[in-house]
């Protein structure tokens, strides 16, 4: 009897070690290199994630084919990507067209996209972009269309550049360094360190586009469904570091983060990127809180240059509010 019972009780706590295993399971989450992460850093360190119970093992990305196919697959849980990406995949507009994620939804902003249109030196205008090459991470997604609109209102049309796929921002800004395109959109502070070695910022969305939703969390409706409380955790946690950066107190040790984050930044470099980024005009998105207007803008511009044409859908669509809301208490 006393075997049994040995037997009964190692069985019971297998079953517990498995359900604790499995709540303490990591969110995965892919996300594109670059100070656009500083919120998620911040949570990171500051333990914001580890106060809400929820683990987090991050992914870098090399490009949103990448991210996207595998965020459909259900290799990864949570996506830090522009919100175009998730629309696009949704709409079967995606770089590969066959891979569709129907139920891809935003639940939480993140910036207005610190995108800025850079050129090598000696490009000084749109215009001079003529016969020249442009690199985008995919032709069909992401900000490609905010380049194509650009360059459009520029004077530039289909024909008159040629356009490449270099892969996420980290590669276009190593490919623009290195020569092998004109031009391409930069995501700050990446055209910081552009400006820094000589080469031109064009334009600025901000100033040419106005309102733009960038960066959001994108998951499948299905997983957020099953792991509401760990990703409402994971909103929480986010919206911590996001408004820790903006506290005036924090700022020495947010710009240390930075440094120890960003390969080979420096304090100078470090103080710039606060400036652009933690900043309420053009930065972050206080409390990461979805911009409606920025979302009509993106999809305004994916209805134009998105293939197939389509009209998209009301932002409703695209945008489940109910976890973030429920995440920060409203």
């Amino acid at each position: 009897m006393n075997r049994i019972k040995r037997i009964a009780l190692t069985l019971v706590l297998a079953c517990v070690a498995g359900v604790s295993a499995a709540a303490e399971k990591p969110i995965e989450l892919i996300i594109f290199p670059g100070g656009s992460n500083w919120p998620l850093w911040v949570a990171q360190d500051k333990g914001f994630f580890a106060a809400e119970g929820v683990a987090v093992n991050v992914t870098p990305t090399p490009n949103s084919v990448f991210q996207l196919t595998n965020l459909i697959d259900g290799k990864f849980d949570i996506a830090m990507t522009a919100i175009d990406n998730l629309v696009a995949y949704r709409e079967g507009q995606g770089e590969v067209p066959d891979k569709v994620g129907a139920d891809l939804v935003a639940v939480m902003g993140g910036d207005r996209g610190f995108l800025k249109l850079v050129a090598a030196p000696g490009v000084q205008s749109i215009a001079g972009l003529r016969g020249k090459t442009v690199s985008v991470d995919a032709k069909s997604t992401g900000y490609a269309a905010v380049l194509f609109e650009l360059l459009e209102r520029g004077g530039l049309r289909e024909g008159d550049y040629a356009v490449e796929r270099a892969g996420g921002v980290l590669q276009r800004f190593q490919a623009l360094m290195e020569g092998r395109q004109s031009a391409t959109m930069l995501v700050s502070p990446f055209e910081l360190q552009a400006q820094a070695r000589g080469f031109t910022v064009l334009e600025s969305v901000a100033d040419s586009l106005g309102a733009y939703q960038g960066a959001v969390a994108g998951v499948r409706q299905g997983w957020a469904r099953q792991n509401q409380a760990r990703l409402e955790g994971f909103i929480r946690a986010y919206v911590k570091g996001v408004e820790w950066l903006y506290d005036p107190a924090h700022k020495e040790e947010a710009l240390r983060i930075f440094q120890n984050r960003v390969p080979n930044s420096n304090p100078a470099m470090a103080e710039a990127a606060f400036g652009v980024l933690v900043n309420e005009q053009s930065g972050f998105q206080r409390r990461a809180a979805l911009d409606p207007a920025g979302l009509e803008q993106v999809l305004k511009l994916r209805g134009k240059w998105g293939v197939p044409r389509k009209d998209m859908g009301s932002p409703s669509t695209y945008y489940d509010r109910g976890y973030y809301d429920r995440a920060i208490g409203r």
